[in-house]
């Protein structure tokens, strides 16, 4: 395995221009460009091909968007709606029963911030997003790097969620945050 794809899927810093990585790059825009213009009939076997898990009963609307596709993992029953924006440098897991709105962004990467030379070198790590059972995000919700999504949470349009939100509660805001516990 190239030394900047096993950097990258150990969370360490790593540079994306690294031509292994570049070409699965290429892949997955060539399979997205595919999807996105497939009819609804022709787009679950593209998913198939493109994504490192996909429940039965899954679907993803148009527009989608994912660096390599390979590190998404879709539970059963769960929904992506238009223009979703996975960016799967680190793995994003998402489980059952999940329905997140249109324009949602979930956003692995993150970029030195002190080390200015490392920036300009374009050294990057990315940290996993996992989205529990029977979540619902509004539409444009932002999740950023190692941010986990307890079962049964609502998140309100427009959120970004900086932070691990518990199970059976209600966030919204920038940041999120939890406004109340749902009933059970």
């Amino acid at each position: 395995m190239n030394d900047q794809r096993t950097r990258m899927l150990r969370g360490e810093w790593y540079q994306d221009s690294d031509p292994v990585l570049v070409a699965e790059r290429q892949r997955c825009q060539s399979l997205l460009d595919r999807f996105n213009r497939a009819d609804a009939e022709d787009r679950q076997p593209i998913l198939r091909d493109l994504l490192g898990g996909i429940g039965p009963s899954s679907w993803i609307m148009p527009r989608f968007q994912c660096d390599y596709g390979y590190l998404i993992r879709l539970g059963d029953n769960s929904f992506l709606n238009y223009d979703a924006i996975l960016m799967d440098c680190a793995p994003i897991t998402i489980g059952d029963d999940v329905s997140i709105g249109p324009r949602a962004q979930l956003l692995t990467a993150l970029h030195p911030l002190d080390d200015h030379e490392l920036r300009r070198q374009r050294w990057e790590r990315a940290e996993p997003i996992t989205i529990g059972d029977n979540v619902w995000f509004g539409g444009g919700v932002i999740v950023c790097p190692g941010v986990t999504v307890g079962d049964n949470t609502v998140v309100g349009a427009g959120s970004v969620v900086t932070r691990d939100l518990p199970p059976g509660v209600l966030a919204a805001g920038n940041p999120a945050r939890v406004i109340r516990e749902l009933k059970r």
